[in-house]
């Protein structure tokens, strides 16, 4: 019995492996590619540019804080 439970502790990683390897394999109809990306709205696109502004003068000020080497 205690060699029984042994052999199944032992052969769990593998065939657990092998059954989710199997299973993505034959897909099932879920690898359907991904819609395409919408462009982005005028609105989006001025929001995105103010945020860059805002990160560039974010990293310029730590950079005039950070202490010279």
């Amino acid at each position: 019995m205690v060699n029984l439970l042994s052999s199944l502790a032992l052969l769990a990683c593998p065939l657990g492996m092998g059954l989710m390897m199997w299973m993505m394999m034959r897909g099932g109809g879920h690898n359907q590619p991904a819609a395409p990306q919408q462009s982005m709205t005028p609105a989006q696109q001025a929001e995105l540019a103010q945020l860059r502004a805002e990160l560039d003068q974010v990293r310029a000020d730590d950079r005039d804080r950070s202490p010279r080497r």
